[in-house]
């Protein structure tokens, strides 16, 4: 910025009062478009640009977002990331991205810095152990709209935009039944989420009035680890499954892992189908994996949409769903 780049400068340099030259960097209805025009040309001339810090002071509101995710490193949230900061720019709003690391207290913490950089948004994913979203709640009585996504909380009363997860199961179930396999082997993510709960319900309704009992095994992984550890034992059992579903990319390649290691044959000797947030982990492998896709990107640019429309007056409690596709690999 220049050195005369101020309010006062542009307007001594058009001859008007500095009170106009805010209005019309406002586009208060009030002043005309030829004066717009000039102080916005001038004001770009002299690199003009607001102080932010003044502009918080006096709304009490930054133009920051705080974005709150389990772990910056998951492809997901890197992916709702990417889509978040296009929006941003288009709005000129940045983004704040802190990471929890699945730890409540670090979720807290994370809260605090949101509320001392005096952010316009909160964006929050939260972690398997979080019982209690009342803090979060108490930044809207502020008007400050908290957007809950991915995993979002069964407390009703908040705003959520998560992928339809019921929608996904039964995609994935469908599939499997009509490609004739009678065997499944499921293996779900972390219990205490409610994304997980969604998807292992539905998946097992429909699996379960289709199949026996004894041929749909269902079991939870935390991590890529433990799902190649799952599936290295039902493959090595003497009921081995004809098909694996992974809930997610996470599980998807501790399951690739084990079928690797073990040099089975996709689909021949196993089959796989996944819930996934993109074309990138699945089109890793050959054959490409047929997968559900929960698009990452996709939620955050509905995220983004869904707090802009808090900010335009929508304030009344929505639950946004994204739709999952199905997208054709070779590995059924």
């Amino acid at each position: 910025m220049s050195a005369g780049a101020t309010l006062k400068n542009i307007a001594k340099a058009l001859n008007i009062s500095i009170s106009t030259v805010s209005r019309a960097l406002k586009n208060h209805p009030d002043i005309s478009d030829e004066t717009k025009r000039k102080v916005t040309e001038t004001a770009a001339m002299l690199e003009y640009e607001p102080n932010a810090y003044a502009i918080s002071l006096r709304t009490n509101k930054s133009r920051l977002i705080g974005i709150i995710i389990p772990y910056i490193s998951y492809y997901f949230y890197h992916s709702f990331i990417t889509a978040a900061e296009e929006e941003a720019k288009k709005t000129n709003y940045s983004l704040l991205i802190l990471q929890s690391s699945d730890n409540p207290e670090s979720e807290l913490e994370n809260l605090k810095v949101c509320r001392i950089n005096k952010v316009a948004a909160v964006f929050i994913s939260i972690s398997p152990h979080t019982k209690d979203i009342k803090p979060f709640l108490r930044l809207t009585e502020d008007n400050t709209p908290v957007i809950f996504f991915d995993r979002v909380p069964d407390y009703e009363a908040c705003d959520k935009v998560r992928i339809n997860d019921e929608e996904a199961a039964t995609l994935a179930a469908n599939k499997i039944i009509s490609s004739g396999y009678k065997k499944v082997l499921a293996i779900f993510g972390n219990p205490e989420l409610s994304i997980t709960r969604k998807r292992e319900q539905t998946f097992n309704k429909i699996l379960g009035d289709k199949l026996l009992s004894n041929n749909l095994t269902e079991v939870n992984a935390v991590s890529s680890k433990e799902a190649q550890e799952r599936t290295t034992e039902a493959l090595e059992s003497k009921n081995k499954p004809e098909v694996i579903f992974c809930m997610s990319d996470e599980v998807l390649t501790g399951v690739m892992k084990s079928i690797q290691k073990l040099k089975l044959n996709i689909p021949e000797d196993i089959a796989v189908i996944s819930i996934s947030n993109d074309d990138f982990i699945p089109t890793l492998y050959e054959p490409e994996i047929t997968y559900i896709e929960t698009s990452g990107y996709d939620l955050g640019k509905l995220a983004f949409k869904r707090m802009l429309d808090y900010m335009a007056g929508k304030t009344f409690i929505q639950e946004v769903l994204l739709p999952p596709k199905l997208m054709e690999g070779r590995s059924l």
